[in-house]
């Protein structure tokens, strides 16, 4: 059966939520964009909050953002369910003095940032994207088109290329961008012309990324799959999005939260990653503005939910061995349940017999994920945020092949199922 016209539109609307979101911070602004075009209010940390039944809002630091629906009926001791995300993806960041460049050509000097498969970088068209700080404080967002190439080394130059390919990880990962000499080019000018158009004498900072310049596309039999850069973790991240936009309040038990945070890829010890204040200093403030009292905060945070999602292994064609010989989850047949003994995630009986329930009230079909015990698996936002809050967390997310490859592969299905599961949460 070919993918459903639902199915394909959700992934034509993620393929264009990834354009927008090259970068950590361009996916918070896309988040905060979209939603409040869908009428929440963005609000300042530094300023008085005026949290109250029926309040539709948001608040974005940095790359993480936290958004919040407080239902009609809420009282001080409302818990939350919060669907949890992260915004940024692995691949290469550029360093100070980013303008390098050897024999004739223009290179950026980029330091690794994550854990990215290396050589899925290769022979890509590559955009630069981020954020630059002015030197009046602000910041802006910038992104270039196609910009970068890693050119591969021809088969006739290394005849043992297919036998043991491996990157030098600081002389053999450098960018070409254009032909000239270092000492007469700027590649800080290009960041700056790019985006905002500002003088490039006047960026005293930036963080800048790189990404797959490729649009996400659909193809294979019966448009079954579905490709696209930082699928890990934006699937997700849209996911959440989609189903907070149509979220109906009204009449519900909980404060739906969508919380995005920075940084889990290179272990979320930030002040907008999941290990830093930043979904407690929200969660406080909200509450504060509810007229809670301590003991209401600690009823709530012990009544509430997080769904931690990000993307699991999908059962590998050719690396089957690699896999638990009897749990394989498969692309295309629904969002996955991620469970580890050792509490890499933080799914228990509880969290799994929840997760079924939203799975069920959505008409969406759950696989479980475990590695095999001879290859450990990662870890995620999830133990990271039941520990910093004491939530009951449960850990899900969509199997994928090619995780951290600039380019990941997703089931075109899968995408939708998880924010219909998304929805039945949000909705209790």
């Amino acid at each position: 059966m070919s993918a459903t016209a639902a199915a394909l539109a959700h992934a034509d609307d993620l393929a264009d939520f990834v354009a927008a979101s090259p970068s950590s911070f361009h996916a918070a602004a896309e988040v905060a964009r979209r939603l409040t075009a869908a009428g929440f209010t963005s609000l300042d940390e530094t300023a008085p909050w005026s949290v109250e039944p029926g309040a539709r809002q948001l608040v974005v630091r940095d790359g993480a953002v936290v958004a919040w629906i407080v239902p009609g009926g809420a009282t001080a001791d409302t818990p939350f369910h919060i669907f949890g995300a992260h915004s940024d993806s692995p691949g290469f960041k550029l360093k100070p003095q980013p303008t390098t460049g050897r024999a004739g050509w223009l290179q950026a000097g980029v330091e690794i940032y994550g854990g990215p498969l290396l050589n899925s970088w290769l022979d890509r068209e590559l955009r630069l994207a981020g954020r630059l700080v002015l030197d009046d404080g602000y910041s802006v967002l910038t992104a270039t088109g196609p910009l970068l190439r890693l050119p591969q080394l021809a088969i006739h130059l290394d005849r043992e290329a297919n036998d043991h390919l491996a990157l030098h990880k600081q002389t053999q990962t450098q960018p070409v961008w254009g032909l000239g000499n270092a000492a007469s080019a700027d590649l800080l000018a290009e960041l700056a012309a790019a985006g905002p158009d500002v003088d490039p004498a006047r960026i005293r900072g930036y963080d800048i990324v790189t990404a797959d310049a490729a649009h996400g596309a659909v193809f294979g039999k019966d448009d079954a799959f579905f490709a696209s850069g930082r699928l890990d973790d934006l699937a997700s991240v849209h996911a959440g999005l989609v189903a907070l936009e149509a979220h109906e309040h009204a009449d519900a038990s909980h404060i739906a939260t969508l919380a995005v945070f920075d940084h889990e890829e290179v272990g979320s010890g930030t002040r907008t990653g999941a290990a830093g204040p930043f979904l407690a200093d929200v969660i406080e403030r909200i509450q504060l503005g509810l007229g809670a009292d301590r003991e209401q905060q600690l009823r709530a945070l012990a009544a509430s939910w997080c769904v931690s999602s990000d993307v699991g292994h999908s059962v590998h064609p050719n690396y089957v061995e690699k896999h638990d010989p009897v749990v394989q989850p498969l692309l295309g047949s629904g969002p996955i349940l991620k469970i580890n003994a050792n509490q890499r995630y933080a799914t228990d009986a509880a969290g799994a017999a929840a997760w079924h329930g939203w799975c069920e009230a959505a008409g969406v079909t759950s696989q479980e994920f475990v590695s095999n015990n001879a290859v450990p698996c990662g870890s995620t936002i999830g133990p990271i945020t039941a520990t910093r809050l004491g939530i009951r967390t449960v850990d899900v997310g969509i199997p994928i092949l090619s995780m951290h490859s600039a380019r990941e592969l997703a089931g075109t299905a899968d995408l939708l199922a998880l924010s219909r599961a998304a929805a039945a949460f949000f909705a209790g």
